[in-house]
């Protein structure tokens, strides 16, 4: 039996010969590395009409130059206004790498109800109100010039309908406003119908057709 001094020796040696196998003694086994990015929150106001293409460059520009990482709120408070510009601004929406949210502040009518439905995340305050109606504009031309355009822009005003408004607004809803029918909502229809589509549901329970008449039989008196 060897005496304790002489084990105390071997376990030393043992773990010597562990950290001679071992290029970099004295460091962990493993490493933490930890890398944090930088979120930018960018917030754009409409509020008021909307106006000409030129007065939102500095919006559009930041839409196409936004990183994955980056949020753009859009709040709205507003009438409507140019159709050009408010879909120039959707599309930029739906080309944009940042995460978009639209956020409805008070009102947002006509064009500005169909921007607060292009963002990627929709976010309403209390007591606002959407308002769903067709388009309207002045021709100048001759006669059959503007049956062209009237022709060209119904076709185009219908096309993003359907392609922005729905599934928030049904087919036939978007047929209804398409026939000249204004729609209005407010924050509990809207969040209601959120809710919905957020189950996979139709935004709009249709309802069922009632039941028709049986006539009453010969001899038979009506129930």
């Amino acid at each position: 039996m060897l005496p304790r001094s002489s084990l105390e020796s071997i376990r030393l040696a043992a773990g010597h010969g562990d950290e001679a196998d071992d290029p970099t003694p004295g460091l962990p086994l493993f490493r933490r590395y930890e890398s944090q990015g930088v979120a930018r929150q960018i917030s754009f106001y409409l509020s008021g009409e909307i106006g000409a293409p030129i007065q939102y460059t500095d919006l559009l520009y930041t839409l196409r130059t936004a990183r994955e990482t980056d949020l753009v709120l859009l709040h709205l408070n507003t009438p409507g206004g140019n159709f050009d510009t408010g879909l120039q601004i959707i599309n930029n929406i739906g080309a944009s790498d940042a995460h978009v949210i639209t956020v409805l502040e008070a009102r947002a009518y006509s064009m500005g109800a169909m921007l607060f439905l292009a963002g990627d995340e929709l976010i309403v305050h209390d007591t606002c109100q959407l308002m769903f109606h067709n388009y309207s504009s002045a021709l100048i031309g001759k006669g059959n010039e503007q049956q062209a355009q009237v022709l060209a822009m119904s076709k185009w005003f219908e096309k993003v309908m359907r392609q922005v408004c729905r599934p928030f607004l049904s087919d036939a809803e978007v047929e209804r406003i398409l026939h000249g029918e204004d729609i209005w909502m407010d924050s509990d229809d809207i969040r209601r119908r959120l809710a919905h589509l957020q189950k996979g549901e139709p935004s709009v329970k249709q309802r069922k057709p009632r039941a028709a008449a049986t006539p009453a039989t010969a001899g038979e008196a009506p129930h």
